[in-house]
């Protein structure tokens, strides 16, 4: 059988990351929803609070958009 989760049974590799890079940039989830909007990603509030949880999967695009905006590298962002 497949198990598309982390061992801690999160749903994505990056939510604790996004949580802390949001953290160091001092801005709330709606406000990281709308940068990645000025980029052109489509995500609200209640994605990135998902995010964080471990309970939304992330697309590579989005992967790709949030490392833009917090000015991170992909390996930044996925690994611990």
């Amino acid at each position: 059988m497949f198990i598309n989760k982390t061992e801690n049974g999160m749903n994505n590799a990056c939510g604790r990351n996004v949580f802390r890079f949001r953290s160091e940039l001092d801005i709330s989830q709606r406000e990281l929803a709308e940068r990645l909007q000025l980029i052109g990603l489509d995500v609200d509030k209640n994605a990135i609070q998902r995010i964080e949880a471990g309970k939304r999967f992330v697309t590579d695009i989005e992967i790709i958009a949030l490392a833009k905006v917090f000015e991170k590298t992909f390996e930044e962002l996925l690994t611990e």
